[in-house]
C-alpha cells in the first residue's frame, strides 16, 4: 500500500485591499501551490494554472464568507481582517498579515481585543481618523520571508 503526498496547500487571497499579491504570485509559483485571488470585483492575475481568480457577489463580507467557507488545514490565508483571520484559524488553516505576521491561537484573542478597543476609541473621536501606517519595504520583505515559512513547513507535514 503505498501512501500519497497531501495536495499541494492553496493559498487564499482577500485580495481588495491586498498589497502583497505580486509576492504571492512569485512564492506560490516557486512552491508549486494553488492561489485563489477573492474579491468583489475582478482583478488582473497571472496566466498560470496555479492561479485562479474568484469573484464573488458585491454583498456585504461576501469574499470573506467565500474564503471561511473554504479555509482549512492545507490552506494559508492572506488578510489583515482579524475575524476573518480567526474564521479561518478554527478551520486549521495558517493566516498571514500583508507585513509577515502571522495570526495563531496565541495572538489572535488580543488582536481582536485590540480592534474593539481601536473601535471604541475611534468612536469617541468625533471624525479623527488614522489607520494603519503606511506599507513598507520592510512590510514587504517581512510578508515574502513569512510565506516562504509558512509554506515550507506545510510542505514538511
Amino acid at each position: 500500500m503505498s501512501l500519497s503526498a497531501p495536495a499541494p496547500p492553496t493559498i487564499l487571497v482577500d485580495a481588495d485591499a491586498c498589497p502583497v499579491k505580486d509576492e504571492i504570485y512569485r512564492v506560490a509559483e516557486r512552491h508549486g501551490v494553488h492561489v485563489r485571488v477573492v474579491s468583489n470585483s475582478p482583478f488582473r492575475v497571472p496566466v498560470s494554472e496555479r492561479v485562479k481568480r474568484v469573484v464573488v457577489s458585491d454583498g456585504f463580507d461576501a469574499a470573506d464568507e467565500w474564503i471561511a467557507e473554504n479555509a482549512g488545514p492545507r490552506t494559508v490565508v492572506i488578510t489583515a481582517d482579524i475575524l476573518l483571520a480567526e474564521r479561518c484559524l478554527k478551520a486549521g488553516a495558517r493566516a498571514l498579515k500583508h507585513d509577515g505576521r502571522e495570526f495563531d491561537a496565541a495572538s489572535i484573542g488580543s488582536a481582536i481585543a485590540t480592534r474593539a478597543i481601536m473601535e471604541d476609541l475611534r468612536a469617541g473621536m468625533d471624525g479623527v481618523g488614522g489607520g494603519p501606517p503606511p506599507f513598507s519595504k520592510a512590510d514587504r520583505s517581512n510578508f515574502l520571508q513569512a510565506l516562504d515559512r509558512v509554506l515550507v513547513r506545510m510542505a514538511r507535514g
